[in-house]
Parts: structure tokens; C-alpha cells; sequence
């Protein structure tokens, strides 16, 4: 384990999870000596299973949403000091041995947004599902002015420095949307968007996925929409994805103007 891995945390979101969350949250701790799993009110025993393990579990009451149980974790990993927060799944689908390449990543530029792209070939997998990521990276990159690739992947890195600057909804209606908001709202204030090539697995276990095509391509297009509307279309950023250009930001600019903003507020 590195020593940059004992500043960042790892945020593990959980609902009825049962089957695989020891097993993600016992890999993951493997690599991050920080590892939060938050329960969003299961009724399957996910808590339950990760008992015994050096780990932080935090029990939502209520169902929260993907989207609550995200920032209650990432709240939780900014008190105790965090340098950022890594996010996966507690489905199995990602592989707790690759975030040392989000570590990697992070110790060139700390101010990186890293996004897991999947490497599996994704047209395999059930057709609306690989047409609604398809619509999303479009929107969701119109959105944010540069090509997204695999943007709804939950295999992230958060910087502390974008988490405590962005001004997202996280209430339950925002569940899956949340996660492209933030991404979108840190590109516009000037932050930059990596891809960081991850391992997608088969998600093992009896349940269906909680992303519904349908309706969260649906949510997220709507708040793609409000947010195009407010920035005029910003047909600059549908050209840079049609023309599949990455995000070129200046990290470290938006790194001195938040500090500058922090000095003036004290």
C-alpha cells in the first residue's frame, strides 16, 4: 500500500448488497487504509455481512438514493481530512486492485477528476443499457464542453478540492443524475476530467442493476437540458464532442483561485 493512499478515502454506496459487499469492501481496504461502505437502509443484511472488518459503516434510516448515500460519505471522508474520495460499486463489477491507478493518476496532478472507463466491450452487454450510456456520454460531454467517455461508471475519483466546491442536489429524486452533475458542474468551473482505463466485471449475484436506461437517461437529460439552456446551447462544447476533444482545463489555476477564494473568506 502506498502512502499516498492513506489520504484519500474509499466510499463504497450500498443497497441491498449482501452477496458481494464484504468482498468489495475487504479488497478495497487492501489498497486504502480508509474504506467507507454506506447502507442505504438494505433489508437484505448488507450492514450485517461487513461485521468484523476495519472498515467504516454508516447506516442510512431511510433510503437515501444513490446520490444521498454518496454525499453522506464523502462529508464523512472530508472531516477526518481526506485529499479525495475514490468511488466504486458494491456490485463486484469493478476491481478493487486497479485504485492504485487512480493513485497513480492523482499523485501527477492532485486536482484530477478521474473517471473509470470500461475496457469490456460494451456493445455486448443488453442493448438499452449500452444506447443509454451511448446518450448519456453525449449529453452529459455537450454538457460539460469536452468527449466524456463511460460517463455513468461509478469507478471515480473526487478530489476533496471539487467535492468542496461544487453545489449539486443530492436529495433521492437526483439518484443517478447526481453523479453527472458533479462532473459536469466541476468541468464548468474550470477543473479537469481524465479517463483512467478500469475493468469492468459481470455483475455477480441475484439482483438487477439499480440504473434503470430509461428513466435515469431521462433524469439526466433533463438536467442536461436546464443546464444547456443556462450556458446558450454552449455549442462550443458540442463541437469538442463531436470531435471527440478531452478536457484541457488548467488544474492548477482553478487550484490558486480556490485558495484565494478560501484566504478572502477568513
Amino acid at each position: 500500500m502506498s502512502e499516498l493512499a492513506g489520504s484519500y478515502w474509499v466510499v463504497i454506496p450500498a443497497y441491498n448488497e449482501a452477496h458481494t459487499v464484504r468482498d468489495v469492501a475487504m479488497r478495497a481496504r487492501q489498497q486504502c487504509p480508509h474504506v467507507i461502505v454506506v447502507d442505504d437502509g438494505s433489508t437484505d443484511g448488507t450492514a450485517e455481512v461487513l461485521a468484523g472488518l476495519d472498515i467504516t459503516v454508516l447506516q442510512n434510516e431511510e433510503n437515501l438514493g444513490k446520490a444521498g448515500s454518496l454525499w453522506r460519505g464523502f462529508q464523512h471522508a472530508l472531516a477526518r481530512g481526506a485529499s479525495g474520495v475514490i468511488t466504486l460499486d458494491a456490485d463486484g463489477q469493478h476491481t478493487p486492485e486497479e485504485i492504485p491507478l487512480f493513485l497513480a493518476a492523482a499523485a501527477q496532478d492532485s486536482s484530477l477528476f478521474l473517471l473509470g472507463a470500461r475496457r469490456r466491450d460494451q456493445r455486448r452487454t443488453w442493448f438499452w443499457r449500452y444506447f443509454a450510456n451511448r446518450v448519456a456520454d453525449f449529453w452529459i460531454g455537450w454538457a460539460a464542453g469536452f468527449s466524456v467517455e463511460d460517463s455513468q461508471s461509478g469507478f471515480r475519483l473526487y478530489p476533496a478540492v471539487i467535492l468542496q466546491d461544487v453545489s449539486v442536489r443530492h436529495d433521492r429524486a437526483r439518484s443517478f443524475v447526481f453523479e453527472s452533475e458533479v462532473l459536469i458542474e466541476a468541468v464548468q468551473k474550470g477543473f479537469s476530467c481524465r479517463s483512467v482505463p478500469v475493468t469492468v466485471l459481470s455483475r455477480s449475484g441475484p439482483r438487477p442493476s439499480h440504473f434503470s436506461p430509461l428513466a435515469d437517461i431521462a433524469g439526466i437529460t433533463r438536467m442536461v437540458a436546464w443546464r444547456l439552456l443556462s450556458r446558450g446551447f454552449n455549442l462550443c462544447g458540442l463541437w469538442r464532442v463531436l470531435w471527440k476533444i478531452e478536457s484541457r482545463s488548467d488544474p492548477h489555476r482553478v487550484l490558486r483561485t480556490h485558495r484565494e477564494q478560501k484566504t478572502e473568506s477568513r
